[in-house]
């Protein structure tokens, strides 16, 4: 029965169109000291593509100016890279981590006060959530709807220390 309902469920966020993200992770990178919490964030490539028409051979004209042949042209297209893809941990409140419902439901009022959340505060990191923290945090240059510790400060959910870090 649980296999049934686990199955359901990874079915049901397949379908939602949103990046599989976990909220957090129990490890962290290398030397990440003990105690905190990370998650991996995915900011994905961005390439431009630029077709342009090259032309080939000019057009072919007779002594009077008349165009006995026009000119011949060639479709070229190339794409290069602006930003590479890149994976990268960040720290995140452990009390996301810990899936605490008080927290979450104060990430939702935040993000409801500034127009980004417009769901009912459940206190469930679900979907809606996560998609009000990444238009939280893209702008930010994080592309995650995991919350970072970062963006927690800023909404004023953490707590800063005497240097305000």
């Amino acid at each position: 029965m649980i296999l049934r309902t686990l199955a359901l469920v990874g079915m049901l966020a397949a379908c939602s169109g949103l990046p599989a993200e976990t909220a957090a992770t129990a490890t962290g990178p290398a030397g990440a000291p003990p105690g905190t919490c990370h998650a991996r964030g995915i900011t994905p490539a961005i390439l431009e593509t630029v077709t342009e028409q090259r032309q080939e051979a000019p057009a072919s004209r007779a002594p009077d100016g008349t165009v006995l042949e026009p000119a011949r042209f060639r479709t070229v297209t190339s794409t290069r890279i602006l930003r590479p893809r890149s994976e990268d941990w960040f720290e995140t409140p452990c009390a996301l981590r810990a899936n605490d419902a008080g927290f979450i439901a104060q990430v939702q009022r935040a993000l409801a006060a500034r127009d980004l959340y417009d769901g009912e505060i459940t206190g469930v990191y679900d979907g809606r959530t996560r998609i009000a923290v990444r238009r939280y945090q893209t702008p930010r240059g994080l592309e995650s709807g995991t919350l970072s510790l970062a963006s927690a400060k800023a909404l004023g959910l953490v707590a800063l220390g005497r240097d305000g870090v």
